[in-house]
C-alpha cells in the first residue's frame, strides 16, 4: 500500500478545489440534517464541508461457464477499485479542509445509457473537525470515514470509543443454471436448490470476510465494526450474475475519552413524524 499523502489534490475538478476554498474561510456545507448536525456539535466537532469523490469506471467483460457457480473477478476487482477511487478523492477533499474526518458516507452507484459498459462511483459525506484541536484521524494519517449518522456518531463517541475507517468487501459472482433434466426432475416438489443456496452463501462469506480484512489492515487497536450492510446488486450483468457488497464501520478506542466516562442513560422515544 502506498504512503497516503495529504497535500494531493491529484483527481479532483478545478471547481471543486474553488468550492473547497469558500468552506475553509468558514462557509460550511453539509448533508446532515439538523438533528445530525447537533448531535456531531455535542459531540465536540464541527462540520467543515460537504466532500465528495467520483469516478466514472469501464466495467470489463470476463466470459462465465453456464454449468459452473463461481467469482468474476474482473469484475469483483472494477467494482472494487472504482469504489476506492472515490473514496480517496473524497478524502482528498476533506483533507484540503484539515478535517479528521467524514461522516454520513454514501456509496452509490450510477448507470447511463450512453455507457452500457461503464458506471460512476459516488463517495459524499460531511466532513468535520475536532473544535478542541484533537486529532482523530486514522493511524495512517487519513481523515477516518463513516457511514454513520449524526446521531449514530454522537452515541458510539459516548462509549469511549470513535469511528476509525470506512471498510469494504466486495464479490460478484456467476451462479450456475440448472439443467433441463434437473428442472423437469423439480417441478412441482418443495426442495432445496443446494446449488443457488451454495453460490449465494459463497460469495456473502466472500464480501465480509474481504471486509473484514480491511478493518484488521488498519492495525491492532480495532475493535470491531458497526452498522454492517450486506447489499446485493446486479448491475445489469444478467441474472445469474450478482454482486454482494459488505459495508460498515471499523472503531477503535478513543484515546482522547474522559477517565471514567459513563454510558449515556437509553431514554424510548416515541417517533410521531410518520
Amino acid at each position: 500500500m502506498s504512503t497516503y499523502d495529504p497535500t494531493s489534490t491529484e483527481g479532483l475538478a478545478e471547481h471543486a478545489s474553488e468550492r473547497l476554498k469558500m468552506n475553509a474561510r468558514g462557509l460550511f456545507t453539509s448533508d446532515l440534517s439538523v438533528n445530525e448536525y447537533l448531535c456531531v456539535e455535542k459531540a465536540g466537532f464541527e462540520p467543515v464541508g460537504l466532500v465528495v469523490g467520483s469516478s466514472i469506471y469501464h466495467i470489463g467483460f470476463q466470459q462465465s461457464n453456464w454449468k459452473a457457480s463461481q467469482e468474476m473477478g474482473v469484475l469483483s476487482q472494477a467494482m472494487y477499485s472504482a469504489r476506492e477511487l472515490a473514496m480517496t478523492r473524497m478524502e482528498e477533499e476533506a483533507d484540503q479542509l484539515g478535517a479528521d474526518g467524514i461522516v454520513g458516507v454514501r456509496l452509490d452507484v450510477g448507470r447511463y445509457e450512453w455507457g452500457a459498459d461503464m458506471a460512476e462511483f459516488i463517495a459524499i459525506g460531511t466532513a468535520i473537525k475536532h473544535k478542541g484541536g484533537k486529532v482523530h484521524r486514522a493511524p495512517n494519517g487519513r481523515p477516518f470515514t463513516s457511514d454513520l449518522s449524526g446521531q449514530a456518531f454522537w452515541t458510539l463517541m459516548q462509549t469511549g470509543k470513535r469511528p476509525v475507517g470506512l471498510v469494504m468487501g466486495n464479490c460478484v459472482y456467476h451462479v450456475a443454471h440448472r439443467g433441463m433434466m434437473q428442472s423437469m426432475r423439480q417441478t412441482g416438489q418443495n426442495v432445496e436448490l443446494e446449488q443457488y443456496t451454495q453460490a449465494l452463501y459463497d460469495a456473502r462469506e466472500l464480501a465480509m470476510e474481504r471486509m473484514q480484512k480491511e478493518a484488521e489492515a488498519i492495525g491492532d487497536g480495532v475493535l470491531g465494526i458497526v452498522e454492517v450492510k450486506l447489499h446485493e446488486n446486479s448491475h445489469g450483468w444478467g441474472s445469474h450474475v450478482i454482486e454482494f457488497f459488505a459495508l460498515g464501520t471499523a472503531v477503535v478506542p478513543n484515546e482522547h475519552a474522559e477517565a471514567g466516562q459513563q454510558l449515556p442513560n437509553i431514554t424510548p422515544v416515541l417517533d410521531i413524524n410518520d
